[in-house]
């Protein structure tokens, strides 16, 4: 596996964190070659230059035109704002770079395709940022899921809620503009159905129902807008497998910081597992004895790999950054031609035509079967 020269496009929450795996991957594994930190866009020089001293790029842009054509880059991370994704995706890959697009793909189903059709004929590795997937905790899960632990899965249920947007009074933002997309279903419902198909697999039908809890916001200087997105959405689903399934998802949801709630529920058992406790693995089985029967917590620890590669010792716990840096080292893998555990745009459309059906389906009043592949 050669070393790869990196490009970061935007520098925000998730470009921070983006930077941050691309420094510390080879550190942590040992087993990739260090990436070279090459060029750094963001919206100005100035910016640019300021955030490239900070994050270790070499080069820093005004322009993200530049770095995708630059001869010198490999892979382009791009961490924009939604609505940006298809555009630089396509340009990217156009150039004949490799992609580590963030979630989702795009704002609108036929952007996200056009992205899935570039990435096909480029031949590149095109991936997204679904990091939940790559928690130790939730790769035991699958490992339970596929021994048979508890038995036929027959119902699963997934929460997402955070309160980012549950004061009414906070400004109007990007978040509540129709271009941003549906609202919670596209913003943050699509790590839950990425934990769903590296779990399950996909949704075959749902029936769906979205929310605005407040009409209008304030805006900066006076007067107040109308909120265009739907900040609450719960949805019944029929999976592929046939089990039964809820989806429900809440950003105005007080107290609630990042929860991600899942239970499985199968013919001898479940798992739960929550997100705010993301080192925690609840499962119950019905072997043994009854009087002894019950919940158990497993403490995520070296003997879940990759955690081992962090920390030496169980309950010392990994976060959200660590998970970003265990997939940065999958894609890397995954460019070098060897397996990997990710998804990438074959897999992301499937999401992203779920997430078309449920809204659909919310603004239909009926039962929607996603498109073929989803």
């Amino acid at each position: 596996m050669k070393s790869l020269n990196v490009g970061l496009i935007g520098t925000g929450y998730m470009g921070k964190c983006h930077a941050l795996a691309w420094n510390a991957v080879a550190s942590v594994f040992g087993d990739v070659p260090r990436p070279r930190l090459a060029v750094l866009a963001e919206a100005s020089q100035d910016l640019a230059e300021r955030k490239a001293r900070e994050l270790g790029f070499e080069r820093a842009t005004g322009d993200w035109r530049r770095l995708v054509s630059d001869p010198d880059i490999d892979v382009v991370s791009i961490t924009t704002p939604n609505a940006f994704h298809p555009e630089m995706a396509i340009a990217a890959l156009e150039a004949g770079k490799h992609i580590w697009c963030e979630k989702p793909m795009a704002t609108k189903l036929e952007d996200a395709e056009r992205m899935l059709a570039a990435a096909r004929a480029s031949g590149r590795v095109a991936a997204l940022g679904y990091n939940y997937i790559q928690n130790p905790a939730m790769r035991l899960i699958r490992r339970i899921l596929e021994e048979g632990r508890i038995g036929e899965v027959n119902h699963v249920r997934l929460e997402m809620d955070e309160d980012f947007m549950a004061n009414p009074e906070d400004l109007f933002t990007l978040k509540s503009e129709a271009s941003s997309g549906h609202g919670a279903l596209d913003d943050f419902g699509v790590h839950p159905l990425s934990l769903l198909r590296a779990l399950l697999g996909g949704v075959r039908r749902m029936c769906g129902h979205m929310a605005k809890p407040y009409a209008d916001r304030p805006v900066q200087g006076g007067g107040r807008r109308k909120v265009e997105t739907y900040d609450i959405a719960t949805v019944l689903m029929e999976l592929d497998n046939g089990a039964s399934g809820v989806l429900a998802l809440n950003r105005s949801a007080w107290g609630r910081k990042g929860r991600i709630f899942v239970q499985i529920f199968g013919s001898k058992g479940t798992v739960v597992y929550d997100q705010e406790r993301m080192n925690e693995v609840q499962l119950y089985t019905v072997d043994g004895l009854k009087e002894t029967q019950g919940f158990r917590t497993i403490l995520t620890g070296p003997q879940h790999p990759p955690y081992d590669r962090f920390i030496p010792a169980p309950g010392h716990g990994l976060g959200f950054n660590d998970l970003k840096i265990i997939e940065c080292r999958e894609l890397m893998r995954r460019i070098g031609g060897e397996k990997a555990h990710l998804i990438e745009f074959e897999d992301g459309i499937r999401i992203e035509r779920t997430v078309d059906a449920m809204a659909r389906s919310a603004h239909e009043g009926r039962w929607v079967e996603v498109a073929a592949g989803g």
